[in-house]
């Protein structure tokens, strides 16, 4: 997670605009490389704990539907490196082939299985392997897919700076995220030009706030908001 030299950055991220964000970071890359140590111990451990998790919820999965039991859909992480996350498949098969890019909560295209690992965030358990790979981290942006970043202003583009997260201060905010496009008659649209630019002006302010106590506190409110022990919160 070391940060390359500022004049190693891709073309498009080497803006005024990123420059503050990076100076930040810059300073904290001890910190930095601390994250990098904790997040793969921690998923290692994690995977081998939930080894007989995983396999139960492999079969609940094929039981419950035809297709594979883990979803792969490529996305965008550090630097604007593609990379391919993985979950487990929550809809039917080819279900993310159809409909909007964006899931609602009352997507048809979710099975029943599906519903459970989504409200509780089962379906995220193999992105500890993402973790491991060094695609993500367990805290920060979440990370989109090539369309919505190709839409990202030089500002947004400082996100890129750091890897994908599997959680973030923006994704517990928008925790109702699917609630707020039901009904909404382009949920692409309504999605990129409204909640997409209120989430990315969350990820920035969280940049500037990158300590290691600052990730776990937004650990512990993940759990706590996923087991409705804490209600989220859209204040910047």
């Amino acid at each position: 997670m070391l940060l390359k030299k500022w004049d190693d950055l891709p073309e498009n991220m080497k803006n005024d605009s990123v420059r503050m964000y990076y100076q930040y970071l810059y300073k904290k890359r001890f910190s930095l490389l601390i994250k990098r140590m904790l997040d793969f111990v921690t998923a290692v451990l994690l995977l081998v704990i939930t080894a007989p998790v995983f396999a139960a919820l492999g079969i609940l999965i094929k039981i419950d539907s035809k297709g594979p039991v883990i979803f792969k859909q490529l996305r965008v992480t550090q630097y604007g490196r593609l990379f391919y996350i993985y979950k487990f498949r929550t809809m039917t098969h080819n279900g993310k082939n159809t409909g909007a890019k964006v899931t609602l909560k009352s997507d048809p295209r979710i099975t029943r299985v599906g519903k459970v690992l989504r409200k509780y965030r089962l379906d995220e358990l193999p992105q500890l392997i993402n973790i491991i790979k060094g695609d993500m981290s367990f805290v920060g942006t979440r990370p989109e897919i090539v369309d919505y970043v190709r839409d990202y202003t030089d500002e947004m583009a400082a996100t890129l700076l750091l890897p994908a997260g599997v959680t973030s201060y923006a994704s517990i905010s928008f925790k109702d995220e699917e609630e707020l496009l039901t009904d909404c008659d382009n949920v692409d649209a309504i999605y990129r030009e409204k909640i997409l630019p209120m989430k990315m002006r969350l990820n920035l302010n969280s940049l500037l706030r990158f300590n290691l106590l600052y990730e776990a506190k937004i650990l512990a409110d993940t759990i706590l908001i996923v087991f409705g022990l804490k209600a989220g919160s859209r204040k910047k």
